[in-house]
């Protein structure tokens, strides 16, 4: 079995390239537009498979024509998805997507067969949690489903990695089953009740470690990402980039933290390489179009003379 489990959202990507976004009610011309796969557990899950990791994918389609593209799109890029669930009668998740040309973004999101994904699926494909060694999660599944996965690879004592976008609050018993909780400022703020500008950075991380999390990676953007836990505390700075769309930067390091985690890495060579990958995403157009793969990033670290123990297996 595969060492990395993703379980997420897969949708279509409609994008469209604009000069500004528009106010309410106003009609503007875009520059651009280009369809392709994303979903926050699709991307997370190509990812990880692109950066060197061993990767199944578990989500829910419907058996329309955006589902049949995804499935075959799967196949040509070698992730394995024999454990999906296909829908009949049901339409598969989409998303809208304006790109500003700044590189910021806005999305709308209609998850589809993506609420579909159930707890009860879940339970039927636990042999599947039971063979992992590290289980990646995002919000874009129904909660209870991603309570459900806590609670299971916690019974089999597997890594749980969960990325709590889009943000929402958390209860105590998926806090307590997460080994690594992923989240922006934003996020952090949702989960936490607490403001950062009010009380810094690090207290609001100290506050999510209190309710429960193992580690905490806050991701920062520009400014880099900070991770802690009980034993140690990272301050990791971003790599400096034209960034042309930011859409599926945090997934691309969600999915590059799994890979090289999945290879024992230490965690200061884990957040230079995943640094490294959410900077060459943010240089393209589309979601799962900018994941890089491993040896574009291995490159990418050679170019920017950063010295690490990352290898191609």
């Amino acid at each position: 079995m595969h060492k990395i489990l993703v379980i997420g959202s897969s949708n279509t990507d409609l994008i469209v390239k604009v000069k500004r976004f528009p106010e309410a009610g106003e009609t503007i011309e875009g520059i651009a537009y280009m369809q392709a796969m994303g979903g926050k557990g699709a991307n997370q899950a190509i990812a990880a498979h692109r950066l060197g990791g061993e990767v199944s994918f578990i989500t829910c389609l419907g058996d329309d024509a955006n589902g049949q593209n995804t499935l075959q799109y799967y196949k040509e890029e070698g992730l394995d998805v024999s454990s999906s669930l296909i829908l009949k009668g049901v339409s598969s998740g989409t998303a809208m997507i304006w790109v500003d040309e700044k590189g910021e973004n806005c999305i709308v999101i209609t998850p589809g067969a993506n609420n579909m994904l159930t707890s009860d699926y879940i339970v039927k494909v636990e042999d599947n949690i039971a063979n992992a060694e590290i289980v990646v999660l995002q919000m874009e599944v129904p909660y209870d489903t991603v309570k459900t996965v806590c609670s299971l690879a916690k019974k089999h004592k597997k890594k749980v990695i969960l990325n709590v976008a889009p943000a929402r609050e958390l209860d105590e018993e998926i806090l307590k089953n997460v080994d690594i909780l992923v989240v922006n400022e934003t996020e952090a703020e949702t989960i936490s009740g607490e403001k950062i500008e009010a009380i810094g950075k690090e207290t609001v991380i100290a506050k999510l470690i209190t309710m429960g999390a193992s580690t905490v990676l806050l991701t920062l953007g520009k400014q880099g990402c900070l991770l802690k836990n009980e034993q140690i505390e990272i301050s990791k700075k971003a790599f400096v980039v034209d960034a042309l769309d930011t859409t599926a930067a945090g997934d691309t390091f969600c999915g590059a933290l799994a890979a090289r985690l999945s290879k024992r890495e230490n965690w200061d060579d884990v957040l230079t390489f995943a640094s490294a990958a959410s900077a060459l995403c943010v240089t393209r157009m589309g979601a799962q179009p900018s994941v890089p793969t491993e040896k574009e990033v291995l490159d990418f670290l050679k170019e920017n003379e950063v010295n690490s123990n990352h290898k191609i297996n």
